[in-house]
């Protein structure tokens, strides 16, 4: 049956079904050892690089389907070659890889009295993740919640359903070669949008945690309408400052590869702030990287006093996440007028300053309030597997319960075991 011909009844069940699955699931891996976790992990991995055509061969299909309806970085994201689903299996292999958070202990302390306690990392249950057209996430969310001992239950945008259903075949495939349950890692396969309105109800009490990984207005409705916790992820409104102090040539490939490495990542810059002390000097040579790699460049008016024939910045250039070769340019007088700016405009997604004076350094680091903040290096380091968690869900710029790249440990929580020899309290 066609999701156009299904009855909003019909979709009302099979959700909750998958939600049940999903809660019996998230029971059965409480009682799963990390290196049965491991090997299940591993398994995805080779599942996925074994059915490579088919997968690629859905992508083509979603590629076709969604060329007139989406912009360049949007295709960008959800295209798949080779290289890229070769890389997407590496993160699998690179989450199986990584040490199992389950079970460790964060703290232990005794009282006086002799009881004895611990901190221990558990899993959060049953994970809801909503993304738009990032195939990527259905591998990178279904080895990170099973790493992290969770059940998940995956909505894929409509742009990328094919190739996410196709890569869901692989990874149920590997589950039941690993002995654990289908419902460990679940896909809405319909695009019906009442399914995500479903989601955000919470199914009848079976999902913990919703996820959702898309542009500002996924979220904000995600956000709105949820009855059930939420971990959210802005967009990515980024800047690079470069201080009076900064070397010049580690600012010019700090900017460039910021901004251009690849244009459609959460992770790059849209603004360049500039201290008016070593803009004269310094922001030439950076514009003139930028303009022979292809980037477009707007700024207010000191830049373009320096830049004759940019455009000129509006407000809206501050607060736009262009996910494009577009880079807004603005001249500021020293460090509190950077950090206003970017308290002003920012998202709480990913700062950098260039600078060798470590007391800048540290003054932007501590008032800059991001997820992730940067001395000297690129922004489009924002990513799990450059820090070394394997892979992530997203970027988290919410304060609670997790910041910045969503790995599994930010997908636990914790419990306190108290062990004692017989006391009572008076």
């Amino acid at each position: 049956m066609t999701s156009a011909s299904r009855l909003p009844d019909d979709l009302t069940a099979e959700l909750l079904a998958m939600g049940h699955a999903a809660r019996a699931a998230a029971a059965r891996l409480r009682d799963t050892t990390a290196l049965q976790r491991t090997e299940a992990i591993r398994e995805m991995a080779r599942q996925i690089r074994r059915d490579a055509e088919t997968i690629l061969a859905a992508n083509r299909a979603d590629l076709a389907a969604a060329a007139t309806r989406l912009t360049g970085p949007e295709l960008d994201r959800l295209a798949l070659d080779s290289d890229r689903l070769e890389g997407l299996a590496a993160g699998v292999d690179a989450v199986a890889a990584i040490p199992d958070p389950v079970g460790q202990e964060t703290a232990r302390w005794q009282r006086p009295n002799g009881l004895d306690f611990a901190r221990v990392r558990t899993p959060i249950g049953v994970i809801a993740v909503i993304y738009e057209s990032r195939p990527n996430v259905t591998a990178d969310a279904a080895a990170l919640t099973l790493r992290s001992g969770n059940a998940v239950i995956l909505r894929g945008g409509s742009e990328c359903l094919q190739t996410s259903l196709a890569l869901h075949d692989a990874i149920v495939r590997a589950l039941g070669i690993a002995g654990l349950p289908a419902g460990t890692v679940s896909m809405v396969q319909t695009a019906d949008r009442d399914a995500v309105g479903l989601l955000l109800t919470g199914l009848g009490g079976t999902v913990d945690l919703l996820i959702p990984r898309g542009g500002k207005s996924l979220v904000a409705r995600v956000k709105a309408e949820a009855r059930v916790a939420v971990l959210g992820h802005l967009e990515g409104l980024n800047h690079v400052y470069v201080h009076t102090a900064a070397d010049p040539d580690i600012a010019r490939r700090v900017v460039l590869n910021s901004k251009m490495r690849r244009v459609s990542v959460c992770g790059s810059a849209e603004t360049l702030l500039i201290d008016a002390r070593v803009a004269p000097e310094v922001l030439p040579l950076i514009a003139a990287d930028l303009a022979a790699a292809g980037c477009e460049l707007r700024g207010d008016g000191r830049a373009r006093a320096l830049l004759p024939g940019i455009d000129a910045a509006i407000d809206a250039d501050w607060m736009t996440e262009y996910l494009a070769p577009i880079l807004s340019i603005r001249v500021v007088d020293g460090l509190d007028a950077a950090v206003a700016h970017i308290a002003a405009y920012g998202s709480g997604h990913t700062d950098c300053i260039v600078t060798q004076d470590p007391a800048a350094a540290e003054a932007f680091t501590s008032r800059v309030d991001s997820a992730i903040v940067l001395v000297n290096a690129s922004t489009q380091f924002a990513d799990g597997g450059e820090f070394g968690f394997g892979a992530e869900i997203g970027i988290a710029t919410d304060r609670l319960h997790a910041r910045g790249p969503v790995g599994a440990e930010q997908l636990t929580s914790f419990k306190y075991v108290v062990r004692g020899t017989g006391q009572t309290r008076p």
